[in-house]
């Protein structure tokens, strides 16, 4: 659907500082498997991090933030992959 990346992960924190947590988690687990990001944006506030790992970009929202901006709107006709647990 775009040549920006292959994959988009978003999810949602229920507050900035697990925004924040999640982000610092991914980032660990990325570093820790040799993956480095190209840019991670938006830790000044957690309110919207992305992290972009070229072919993954990672939306990070507080909750309110996702449902104001409704990011999954614009690839509605995206395939859905799901996560286990």
């Amino acid at each position: 659907m775009t040549q920006i990346a292959d994959f988009f992960i978003i999810c949602s924190g229920e507050s900035t500082t697990q925004v924040k947590a999640i982000e610092e988690q991914i980032e660990e687990e990325f570093e820790e498997a040799g993956i480095k990001p190209l840019g991670i944006e938006g830790m000044k506030n957690n309110l919207w991090v992305l992290m972009d790992y070229g072919d993954i970009i990672i939306h990070i929202f507080e909750e309110q933030t996702r449902a104001y901006y409704e990011l999954e709107k614009l690839w509605i006709d995206a395939k859905r992959i799901p996560l286990g647990s």
